[in-house]
């Protein structure tokens, strides 16, 4: 059976957290681009790795409901991540950071590390808050195929492997996240999004270099 397009409303996105907290997939619109969203939870994950038809050795990013979450699931916070996120989030911001032990292998794909966004927009930031303060968050797509940026898009995609899509809106012209990895001290810049390096190199200073790779 298709999923339901839902309208941006607050009695949808209590559908959509009350689904998710269930165990459900559901696709909901973020800051960047419409994602597919899941519990923090090895079994939820599983199911939107075969939605997705993606790899399992690839981590899956988890959006958070503000800084108070993020001790929950990183091991560390150093002080380049607290200046990068002091600046960019929240926002299309992406870090990687070393993992707590409970996070499933399903949500670090066995890296040791996970990445954690803060993401900016009422209606993502009303669902995750709604469904516990976190969530396992991937691009509304087929492995390989480009990310949703409307709601009709996401359904096409997914339909019949998620719950709910609530529709916000068009999405068109964003950019995925910038992705910066922070290892023993050193800012990688793993994927360049809407935020430039230049940015980060503006906030880390010299003092923690920067991957051109």
């Amino acid at each position: 059976m298709s999923a339901l397009i839902l309208p941006p409303t607050d009695a949808s996105v209590q559908l959509v957290a009350q689904a998710l907290v269930r165990g459900e997939l559901c696709v909901i619109p973020t800051d960047t681009v419409y994602g597919v969203a899941a519990a923090v939870a090895a079994e939820p994950v599983r199911r939107l790795y075969r939605a997705k038809g993606r790899p399992e050795s690839r981590p899956i990013p988890v959006l958070l409901a503000g800084l108070d979450e993020v001790g929950q699931v990183a091991a560390q916070w150093p002080p380049a991540a607290a200046a990068i996120a002091a600046c960019f989030w929240p926002g299309a911001l992406t870090l990687v950071l070393p993992a707590r032990h409970w996070l499933p292998v399903e949500v670090t794909g066995g890296t040791g590390t996970v990445g954690l966004r803060w993401p900016a927009g009422r209606l993502v930031q009303q669902v995750i808050r709604m469904a516990g303060g976190m969530l396992a968050v991937t691009s509304a797509n087929r492995s390989g195929e480009l990310p949703a940026t409307t709601a009709e898009q996401a359904l096409e995609a997914l339909g019949g492997l998620v719950t709910y899509v609530l529709d916000g809106g068009d999405l068109a012209g964003n950019r995925a996240s910038t992705v910066v990895a922070i290892r023993a001290g050193e800012v990688q810049v793993l994927r360049e999004g809407p935020i430039e390096r230049s940015e980060i190199e503006a906030v880390v200073g010299s003092r923690r270099p920067v991957d051109h790779s």
